[in-house]
């Protein structure tokens, strides 16, 4: 076991441009804890944000990154998990994550890879996947089936029409047109151009006298709060990024149920019933893509040397795609 690792460290208020690839000392798993040598790491939208954006817990050379996937090197006293078995994780963002040869995780939070699903796929499914899983529990079965997502060409909207289709909800989505048809073809009743300004009379007329039971939003705050007279009576707005912080509609009028999505809280605020239900959600998500009934985002492969310039490219929009670097 080596003492010392290669890692990508934080600098404070430097935002992408301060990540300097240094060697930081190797953590040594405690009570319940797992090391990880990292076989591949995954990026998010939160990783550019947050190295943008700083953190309470994050001081100069913090490593950032939340999703990898690789084998336990080793393991702290109360964990039964061997060493060299496969695993995934979605990391505290309180901690050193993934952007780096080995990653000290909460060993009841990784998550065994099946055996048919490879490092690279495995490590892209985690924050995706488990959010848009997050949010789909947050609603409740209506007397109507219909159901928005927003963004649904991005990872999180992009499984979550999937599994909503497949819990029996009608999907509609909006995406840009390249996503159309690959949309439909798993499910999507219907997908809208946002780019359209007309979008939203077209759900209308699709529609007809069925009330929107659900919209699921990826884009902001703000943004969901301008859609919510979408919703039929008791409808449900859940916020996938950012939360309402005021009640967008009139108190009395169309009654609906606001919802936010906070996957990383888990780590903070999780008891073990809640950890141990989302290990087990993970373990059948990425059952569910190791056996094609869930289909992953492109993947876009990147070398570990250039992670700040992927970072920049998953911010800028230029490059499509779930980006993924191999290690070892």
């Amino acid at each position: 076991m080596p003492t010392h690792h290669q890692a990508w460290a934080w600098t404070p208020n430097a935002g992408l441009d301060g990540l300097q690839l240094i060697h930081k000392p190797l953590p040594q798993p405690g009570p319940g804890e797992v090391l990880v040598a990292n076989r591949a790491i995954a990026l998010n939208p939160v990783d550019w944000k947050i190295c943008e954006w700083g953190h309470p817990a994050w001081q100069q050379g913090t490593v950032p990154g939340v999703d990898g996937a690789g084998v336990v090197v080793a393991a702290g006293t109360g964990v039964d998990l061997p060493l060299g078995t496969r695993v995934a994780y979605h990391q505290s963002l309180a901690r050193d994550g993934s952007f780096a040869d080995h990653c000290l995780l909460d060993a009841s939070l990784v998550m065994h890879i099946p055996a048919q699903l490879d490092d690279s796929a495995a490590a892209a499914v985690p924050c995706p996947a488990l959010t848009a899983w997050q949010a789909l529990a947050k609603v409740p079965d209506g007397a109507s089936r219909d159901v928005l997502v927003i963004g649904a060409g991005g990872a999180v909207g992009f499984y979550l029409a999937q599994l909503s289709a497949q819990r029996g909800l009608r999907v509609w989505a909006t995406a840009g047109q390249r996503h159309h048809a690959v949309l439909k073809a798993l499910g999507v009743a219907g997908v809208f151009d946002y780019h359209d300004s007309h979008w939203q009379a077209q759900l209308h007329a699709t529609l007809g006298e069925r009330p929107l039971h659900a919209l699921f939003d990826t884009v902001s705050g703000a943004h969901a709060a301008s859609l919510a007279h979408l919703l039929g009576y008791n409808g449900h707005l859940v916020c996938i990024q950012d939360r309402q912080e005021a009640a967008p509609l009139a108190a009395f009028s169309t009654a609906i149920s606001l919802h936010e999505v906070a996957l990383n809280s888990i780590h903070a605020h999780g008891r073990l019933q809640d950890r141990q239900a989302l290990r087990v959600a993970g373990e059948q998500l990425l059952q569910a893509v190791a056996d094609g009934r869930l289909v992953a985002p492109q993947r876009r492969d990147f070398v570990f040397e250039a992670l700040p310039e992927a970072l920049q490219a998953l911010k800028d929009g230029t490059h499509g795609g779930k980006c993924v670097t191999r290690l070892g």
